[in-house]
């Protein structure tokens, strides 16, 4: 192995030329040893995807709580690649094994003898017909498998392709449109242009791909798609894999295998989505209520990694002290309502979603900049949210005062404590309520309420 490695280094410091024999000679030398490659890659790839799944899952769902959607769509695409990787690997790892057993029992056994098995004429044609040699099963697993390693990679690129299309109109949306990287009577013409544009395209590379090449077949249709799709090329980074692309596609072995890929995918969607349901009524998943408490408003309970608390926490289903500490957790939904109650609160423009930390223009007119400028914002912010929301506790009301903190997963989020020493020992139902402006009237509402059970020590 040492002497193939140093004759293969001056082979490659001798002559890269890839039209030259003797890299040619190379590189059918390498591709007969592929599969050893092969397998310590999948293997390394594997023990990396089962360690980076968790922590992805436990940040989307963490995205999804906090209603950060750029967030979430981030690690929803690194989900779904991982998931596919993770999946494709694992079947390459399978089928490789079985080629290697069947090398090992071509070399005991040889090849397959119809005629030792003594069948009957009818059984005997129709197993030679299908079968026709071992030989012929070991070359149909090895090209399984060498295909099967090289797509799981190209289906990365694919998942990569649709991130950076969803990125490039959310740059047109926040940067061009409501942004300042051009005037705002331009970015208001432009920006839904590109839009549109990025749309359709996105639609006709779509197209393009799941016929494997239609509109670049057809002469007067292929001159309208080739500006889009030089345009794509760039936005999708196929310039990368587009040699493995069309080393595929012109391969009919492999563009089966392309082909034969999104159903079996869309085959373990289903499936992973089955579940068995117990009962016509009670449900797992359901809010909070009378008569059904939910972990994820009791701090206690969130005890795996992708737990989240709910719209409101409490610290355990039953209370001991002679208060009750409420939290609830910050979201962008909360501060649109905050800015929709209190119009003096919202900016002259509006900071959240995706920005870059370089400041591309030097008007200062809307910032805050000094610590006595937030601080007195941030008064006035939870004094508002303080006047929106209430508690009832059974039909008692109750005072309360929240102030900003983090909660010991490091979750922003609004939180006080309240007087219930007085109360009777037993169950008890605890509301928030909500007051929102509908035009000039201020309506209160119910937002959630919790069942808890308060013994005194």
């Amino acid at each position: 192995m040492v002497i193939l490695v140093e004759q293969t280094d001056q082979t490659v410091g001798n002559n890269n030329d890839y039209n030259s024999p003797t890299f040619k000679k190379l590189l059918d030398s390498l591709q007969q040893q592929s599969w050893e490659l092969e397998l310590i890659i999948s293997g390394f790839a594997i023990f990396g995807l089962f360690t980076a799944y968790e922590p992805l899952r436990v940040e989307m769902i963490n995205a999804q709580n906090e209603s950060q959607i750029y967030r979430f769509v981030v690690y929803f695409i690194l989900n779904i690649a991982c998931s596919i990787l993770l999946f494709n690997l694992l079947l390459h790892v399978i089928l490789r094994g079985l080629w290697i057993g069947a090398l090992g029992l071509r070399y005991v056994s040889g090849d397959i003898e119809f005629e030792k098995l003594r069948y009957s004429e009818r059984f005997t044609k129709y197993l030679k017909k299908r079968i026709v040699s071992f030989d012929r099963y070991i070359a149909n697993l090895e090209n399984y498998c060498s295909v099967l390693f090289a797509v799981s990679f190209l289906l990365i690129f694919y998942v990569l392709a649709m991130t950076m299309i969803i990125l490039s109109i959310v740059f047109v949306a926040n940067f061009i449109i409501d942004g300042d990287l051009l005037p705002k009577e331009v970015g208001g013409i432009l920006g839904p242009i590109l839009i549109l544009f990025l749309i359709f395209g996105m639609f006709l590379t779509f197209i393009d791909f799941i016929t494997q090449g239609w509109l670049k077949k057809k002469k007067w249709i292929s001159r309208l798609y080739f500006p889009v799709y030089w345009i794509f090329s760039f936005i999708t980074l196929s310039f990368l894999y587009r040699p493995l692309l069309y080393n595929f596609l012109d391969n009919r072995f492999g563009k089966r295998l392309i082909l034969l890929l999104a159903p079996i995918y869309i085959a373990i969607l289903m499936i992973i989505s089955l579940e068995y349901r117990q009962s016509n009524y009670l449900d797992k998943e359901q809010r909070s209520s009378n008569i059904f408490a939910n972990k994820e408003n009791y701090l206690d309970m969130l005890t795996e990694d992708g737990d989240f608390p709910g719209h409101m926490a409490l610290p355990s289903k039953v209370i001991t002290d002679s208060y009750l500490t409420v939290f609830i957790p910050f979201s962008e939904n909360i501060e649109d309502r905050i800015l929709s109650y209190n119009k003096s609160l919202s900016p002259k423009k509006d900071r959240r979603g995706l920005r870059s930390s370089i400041n591309v223009n030097t008007s200062w007119d809307d910032e805050i900049t000094s610590i006595s400028q937030k601080d007195s914002v941030r008064g006035v912010y939870l004094k508002t949210f303080n006047e929106m929301h209430s508690f009832k506790i059974d039909s008692i009301e109750v005072d309360q005062d929240f102030i900003l903190t983090t909660e010991k997963n490091n979750i922003l989020g609004f939180e006080t404590f309240l007087k219930i020493s007085d109360l009777a020992e037993g169950k008890h139902m605890i509301r928030l309520r909500r007051r929102r402006k509908e035009k000039d009237t201020v309506v209160t509402l119910t937002d959630i309420a919790l069942p808890f059970w308060y013994y005194k020590n």
